[in-house]
């Protein structure tokens, strides 16, 4: 494919002659000049079992759905610009196909809307021809009354009689009859819509556009709907609708860190229900090398394991990518470079919550572990801020290691005993020692002490700083709409 051209995928299969009519009428809406100017159009059909009349009310949806949905991430994943679904009935469910995937799917209705309101701005009143389960679903009424336009339906006998027949019968279109009872149905249908003071005919069936000069040959005006979406998608393929922002969490580095980062980004979400909250994507890896090993010893090295997870995150649709560990933000510059798409720098994001929040505090005590310290990753994000960075001393590193790492530690499942004893001690050493505010540099440290303005230790307080807090803030106003 040539990069510089439009891709349009159209998805095959929803009704053969309909999709194949969308197809021919798109290859001659698009330019022509030069093979340069031409589009890239992808149209592929599968096996699908459409049910005899995917169009009544009884038929079931979910194969259709599902097949749809495969469909567009296939075309997804071949870069399409935008994805034509040459079907009504798929358009009563496009908004859930939509909302779970990048690619704009372009909607019949808009198409349609847009046509009716420049080429016939003087009909007000729009007969429809389609399906019982388009009917029920009210897909013309709630698209054209929101631009004032009224929606007249065939009645429910003529409907039952004519329409559906003329369509779905054994001599209707979809069997392949492109004449003689299928045209005298659908005539008798579009004659009940003028009667009822229609101005304007408007199929919601692919396939009456096949005969639509035969209907025009009979005085009907009637919209040639697949030539009006076949323009449409030259004119607006990739112009994509805004769809759920979605946060990427490289996780079990390490797990119950990562629950905490989960539960608040919850919490830090305004939300009256379930929908309001943020689409998250979390790849579990606990066999991540350990971080601080490698860092201060011969162990493994985890860039490659941490690059793999977040690949998966990038290709699993995620905006962004959130990693709750400090330790593996030494990391980060090395892979960030060879990713589409940004990780948020914990770090970068706690120095700046100090700085704006906590202007008054220049001394700042570090609590993480040694690998995070000797990486000198918090050194530089403090010190380039005009800020004093202050370390614990060797026997007081110790404390937070053990409180960490040790037997009874916070990642064997403690929070509460030695492990708080020894952080609490670690944290009055960087007190006396001038410390205004203290960095909780490893995730787990939250889980043991909570994130405070004034925070009691040795007699004064202090600033305690929770960057997974800070972090999970930052996701949730990025993903709604804030810069980064």
């Amino acid at each position: 494919m040539n990069p510089q051209r439009k891709r349009i995928g159209i998805i095959g299969g929803l009704g053969a002659l309909g999709a194949a009519d969308i197809f021919f009428k798109l290859v001659q809406a698009t330019p022509s000049a030069s093979g340069r100017d031409q589009y890239d159009l992808m149209f592929e059909q599968r096996p699908f079992d459409e049910p005899e009349a995917a169009g009544s009310d009884e038929a079931s949806l979910t194969a259709r759905k599902l097949y749809v949905f495969d469909m567009v991430r296939h075309f997804e994943a071949r870069q399409a610009d935008a994805v034509l679904l040459p079907c009504f009935i798929s358009h009563t469910f496009l908004d859930e196909i939509a909302g779970e995937v990048r690619v704009p799917l372009l909607d019949m209705r808009d198409a349609l809307v847009s046509h009716v309101q420049r080429r016939h701005p003087e009909a007000r009143r729009i007969g429809v021809l389609t399906s019982d389960r388009v009917r029920r679903h009210r897909l013309f009424e709630i698209a054209f009354e929101r631009a004032g336009l009224a929606v007249i339906q065939p009645a429910p006998d003529l409907q039952r009689t004519a329409l559906m027949p003329a369509i779905y019968g054994a001599n209707g279109i979809k069997s392949g009859h492109l004449q003689g009872e299928a045209i005298d149905l659908l005539e008798a249908a579009c004659r009940s819509l003028l009667d009822q003071g229609a101005e304007l005919i408007v199929p919601g069936f692919t396939e009456i556009p096949i005969v639509i000069e035969a209907l025009r040959e009979r005085g009907l005006p009637i919209v040639d709907s697949n030539r009006v979406y076949a323009g449409h998608a030259v004119t607006d393929a990739g112009n994509t609708k805004a769809r759920p922002f979605k946060v990427g969490v490289v996780g079990g580095v390490g797990p119950a860190a990562t629950a905490d980062f989960m539960r608040k980004i919850v919490l830090n979400t305004t939300a009256a229900r379930d929908q309001d909250h943020i689409k998250i994507v979390v790849e579990q890896n606990p066999q991540i090398p350990d971080r601080t090993a490698n860092l201060i010893g011969d162990g493994p090295d985890p860039t490659v394991a941490l690059y793999a997870t977040c690949k998966k995150l990038e290709a699993g649709d995620a905006d962004l990518i959130a990693i709750p560990c400090n330790t593996a933000h030494a990391f980060v510059e090395r892979i960030q470079p060879y990713l589409s798409i940004p990780i948020v720098n914990m770090l970068h994001e706690t120095v700046r919550h100090l700085r704006e929040h906590h202007p008054g505090c220049r001394r700042v005590g570090l609590l993480a572990t040694s690998g995070t310290l000797g990486s000198r990753v918090y050194h530089e994000a403090v010190e380039g801020a005009g800020l004093e960075a202050i370390a614990p001393d060797e026997a007081n590193q110790a404390r937070v290691m053990n409180a960490i790492y040790g037997e009874k530690g916070v990642k064997a499942g403690y929070t509460e005993g030695e492990c708080r004893d020894d952080l609490m001690l670690a944290l009055a050493h960087l007190v006396e020692r001038g410390a205004q505010a203290v960095i909780l540099g490893c995730t787990e440290l939250p889980l043991l002490l909570a994130q405070s303005a004034a925070f009691p230790v040795a007699r004064t307080h202090v600033v305690l700083l929770d960057p997974t807090d800070i972090l999970a803030r930052k996701c949730v106003a990025l993903a709604h709409g804030d810069s980064p």
